[in-house]
Protein backbone atom coordinates (compact mmCIF):
# COMPACT_ATOMS: atom_id res chain seq x y z
CA UNK A 1 0.00 0.00 0.00
CA UNK A 2 2.80 2.43 0.86
CA UNK A 3 4.34 1.47 -2.43
CA UNK A 4 1.53 2.26 -4.24
CA UNK A 5 0.65 5.87 -2.16
CA UNK A 6 4.47 6.91 -3.08
CA UNK A 7 4.25 6.23 -6.54
CA UNK A 8 0.82 7.96 -6.85
CA UNK A 9 2.63 11.22 -5.22
CA UNK A 10 5.58 10.99 -7.21
CA UNK A 11 2.46 11.13 -10.65
CA UNK A 12 0.84 14.17 -8.70
CA UNK A 13 4.52 15.65 -8.16
CA UNK A 14 5.26 15.67 -11.75
CA UNK A 15 2.20 16.52 -13.01
CA UNK A 16 2.52 19.76 -10.90
CA UNK A 17 5.54 20.41 -11.95
CA UNK A 18 5.03 20.05 -15.30
CA UNK A 19 1.72 22.64 -14.82
CA UNK A 20 4.90 25.11 -12.81
CA UNK A 21 6.77 24.99 -16.23
CA UNK A 22 4.00 25.47 -18.84
CA UNK A 23 2.34 27.97 -16.55
CA UNK A 24 6.28 29.75 -15.81
CA UNK A 25 6.77 29.83 -19.77
CA UNK A 26 3.52 31.35 -20.53
CA UNK A 27 3.90 34.10 -17.75
CA UNK A 28 7.57 34.91 -18.83
CA UNK A 29 8.05 33.90 -22.53
CA UNK A 30 4.99 33.29 -23.68
CA UNK A 31 4.60 37.74 -24.87
CA UNK A 32 6.33 38.51 -27.84
CA UNK A 33 5.96 37.91 -31.75
CA UNK A 34 7.72 34.15 -33.19
CA UNK A 35 10.88 34.88 -34.90
CA UNK A 36 10.21 35.67 -38.81
CA UNK A 37 12.87 33.01 -40.19
CA UNK A 38 11.32 30.77 -37.62
CA UNK A 39 9.15 27.83 -37.66
CA UNK A 40 5.21 28.48 -38.02
CA UNK A 41 3.86 29.07 -34.48
CA UNK A 42 2.12 26.21 -33.37
CA UNK A 43 -0.01 25.10 -30.22
CA UNK A 44 1.74 23.17 -26.86
CA UNK A 45 -0.36 20.41 -26.02
CA UNK A 46 -0.10 21.45 -22.29
CA UNK A 47 -2.83 18.93 -20.81
CA UNK A 48 -1.20 16.28 -22.87
CA UNK A 49 2.21 16.92 -21.47
CA UNK A 50 0.87 17.17 -18.33
CA UNK A 51 -0.50 13.36 -18.18
CA UNK A 52 3.22 12.45 -19.92
CA UNK A 53 4.52 14.07 -17.17
CA UNK A 54 2.19 12.35 -14.72
CA UNK A 55 3.14 9.05 -16.35
CA UNK A 56 7.01 9.41 -15.60
CA UNK A 57 6.49 10.11 -12.26
CA UNK A 58 4.77 7.28 -11.88
CA UNK A 59 7.47 5.21 -13.37
CA UNK A 60 10.30 6.85 -11.30
CA UNK A 61 8.72 6.17 -8.37
CA UNK A 62 7.77 2.59 -9.40
CA UNK A 63 11.58 2.39 -9.64
CA UNK A 64 12.45 3.59 -6.24
CA UNK A 65 14.33 6.69 -7.41
CA UNK A 66 15.98 8.47 -4.18
CA UNK A 67 13.49 12.03 -3.33
CA UNK A 68 16.94 13.87 -3.99
CA UNK A 69 17.20 12.67 -7.76
CA UNK A 70 13.39 12.85 -8.13
CA UNK A 71 13.58 16.30 -7.15
CA UNK A 72 15.82 16.82 -10.16
CA UNK A 73 14.22 15.34 -12.58
CA UNK A 74 11.14 16.75 -11.55
CA UNK A 75 12.83 20.19 -11.75
CA UNK A 76 14.17 19.06 -15.29
CA UNK A 77 10.86 17.83 -16.34
CA UNK A 78 9.52 21.25 -15.96
CA UNK A 79 12.24 23.19 -17.41
CA UNK A 80 12.04 21.19 -20.84
CA UNK A 81 8.19 21.56 -21.07
CA UNK A 82 8.51 25.19 -20.69
CA UNK A 83 11.15 25.18 -23.23
CA UNK A 84 9.14 23.08 -25.39
CA UNK A 85 5.84 25.50 -25.11
CA UNK A 86 8.17 28.53 -25.56
CA UNK A 87 9.94 26.56 -29.00
CA UNK A 88 6.53 25.68 -30.22
CA UNK A 89 4.75 29.07 -29.88
CA UNK A 90 7.92 31.73 -30.27
CA UNK A 91 10.46 29.50 -32.05
CA UNK A 92 12.99 30.56 -29.43
CA UNK A 93 14.76 28.71 -26.36
CA UNK A 94 15.29 31.45 -24.12
CA UNK A 95 19.25 31.05 -22.61
CA UNK A 96 17.46 31.80 -18.68
CA UNK A 97 16.06 28.45 -19.13
CA UNK A 98 19.66 26.65 -20.78
CA UNK A 99 23.06 28.28 -19.85
CA UNK A 100 21.65 28.93 -16.01
CA UNK A 101 21.19 24.90 -15.59
CA UNK A 102 24.13 23.87 -17.06
CA UNK A 103 26.26 26.41 -15.10
CA UNK A 104 24.64 24.93 -11.98
CA UNK A 105 25.00 21.33 -13.32
CA UNK A 106 29.33 22.23 -14.02
CA UNK A 107 29.56 24.40 -10.97
CA UNK A 108 27.73 21.27 -8.66
CA UNK A 109 30.19 18.77 -10.70
CA UNK A 110 33.60 20.46 -9.85
CA UNK A 111 32.71 20.96 -6.15
CA UNK A 112 31.52 17.44 -5.75
CA UNK A 113 34.74 16.38 -8.23
CA UNK A 114 32.73 15.28 -11.01
CA UNK A 115 34.49 17.47 -13.45
CA UNK A 116 33.48 15.27 -16.07
CA UNK A 117 30.49 17.37 -16.59
CA UNK A 118 31.78 20.06 -18.44
CA UNK A 119 32.77 17.32 -21.11
CA UNK A 120 29.55 15.61 -21.15
CA UNK A 121 27.50 18.57 -21.88
CA UNK A 122 30.13 20.09 -24.89
CA UNK A 123 31.12 16.98 -26.85
CA UNK A 124 26.96 16.35 -27.71
CA UNK A 125 26.76 19.68 -28.32
CA UNK A 126 29.44 20.02 -30.83
CA UNK A 127 27.59 18.50 -34.00
CA UNK A 128 24.82 21.23 -33.00
CA UNK A 129 27.20 23.86 -32.96
CA UNK A 130 28.57 22.60 -36.13
CA UNK A 131 25.27 22.75 -37.72
CA UNK A 132 24.37 26.16 -36.80
CA UNK A 133 27.53 27.82 -37.38
CA UNK A 134 27.14 26.70 -41.46
CA UNK A 135 22.90 27.50 -41.73
CA UNK A 136 23.84 30.64 -39.79
CA UNK A 137 21.18 29.48 -37.06
CA UNK A 138 18.73 28.80 -39.50
CA UNK A 139 18.43 24.97 -40.02
CA UNK A 140 19.54 24.47 -36.26
CA UNK A 141 19.31 27.57 -33.93
CA UNK A 142 21.97 28.24 -30.88
CA UNK A 143 19.17 27.86 -28.76
CA UNK A 144 18.89 24.07 -29.99
CA UNK A 145 23.03 24.08 -29.36
CA UNK A 146 22.92 25.15 -25.74
CA UNK A 147 19.66 22.80 -24.76
CA UNK A 148 21.88 19.51 -26.23
CA UNK A 149 24.47 20.84 -23.43
CA UNK A 150 22.02 21.03 -20.81
CA UNK A 151 20.89 17.29 -22.10
CA UNK A 152 24.93 16.08 -22.16
CA UNK A 153 24.78 17.94 -18.59
CA UNK A 154 22.07 15.90 -17.38
CA UNK A 155 22.20 12.18 -19.34
CA UNK A 156 25.90 11.74 -19.77
CA UNK A 157 27.92 11.76 -22.70
CA UNK A 158 27.06 8.92 -24.26
CA UNK A 159 23.42 8.52 -23.35
CA UNK A 160 23.14 11.87 -24.96
CA UNK A 161 24.58 11.07 -27.98
CA UNK A 162 22.40 8.16 -28.78
CA UNK A 163 19.18 9.85 -27.66
CA UNK A 164 20.08 13.05 -29.60
CA UNK A 165 20.39 10.94 -32.47
CA UNK A 166 17.38 9.28 -31.60
CA UNK A 167 15.66 12.90 -31.69
CA UNK A 168 16.82 13.45 -34.95
CA UNK A 169 15.66 10.86 -36.81
CA UNK A 170 12.20 10.97 -35.27
CA UNK A 171 12.28 14.65 -36.51
CA UNK A 172 13.15 13.58 -39.83
CA UNK A 173 10.39 10.68 -39.84
CA UNK A 174 7.51 13.15 -38.55
CA UNK A 175 9.00 15.80 -40.87
CA UNK A 176 8.11 13.44 -44.01
CA UNK A 177 5.14 11.89 -42.75
CA UNK A 178 3.58 15.10 -42.67
CA UNK A 179 5.09 16.32 -45.92
CA UNK A 180 6.94 19.48 -44.19
CA UNK A 181 10.89 18.39 -44.78
CA UNK A 182 11.53 21.89 -46.61
CA UNK A 183 9.93 24.25 -43.58
CA UNK A 184 11.48 25.00 -40.36
CA UNK A 185 10.25 23.04 -37.39
CA UNK A 186 10.68 23.07 -33.73
CA UNK A 187 13.34 21.06 -32.65
CA UNK A 188 12.91 21.84 -29.11
CA UNK A 189 10.32 19.15 -28.44
CA UNK A 190 12.43 16.27 -29.99
CA UNK A 191 15.35 17.26 -27.80
CA UNK A 192 13.56 17.74 -24.88
CA UNK A 193 11.86 14.36 -25.39
CA UNK A 194 14.84 12.92 -25.73
CA UNK A 195 16.41 14.46 -22.99
CA UNK A 196 13.45 13.35 -20.52
CA UNK A 197 12.62 9.90 -21.25
CA UNK A 198 15.99 8.25 -20.02
CA UNK A 199 15.66 10.22 -16.67
CA UNK A 200 12.94 8.90 -15.95
CA UNK A 201 12.70 5.10 -17.94
CA UNK A 202 14.43 1.86 -16.96
CA UNK A 203 17.65 1.71 -18.28
CA UNK A 204 17.04 -1.48 -20.20
CA UNK A 205 14.26 0.10 -22.34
Amino acid sequence: MMAVVYIVNTAIAFAAFALVGALAAQAYFGAGAALADGPAPGRAPVRTLIIIAAVLGGICGYRGIPAQTLAVIAAAVAVMIAIWYIDVTRGIIPDALTMVPVLALVIAGFLTNHWYVLLAALVPAIPFAIMAWRTKGLGMGWGDVKLAALGGALLGMQTALLAFGAAALASIVIARIRRREREPIAFAPYLASAIVLPLCLPKFL
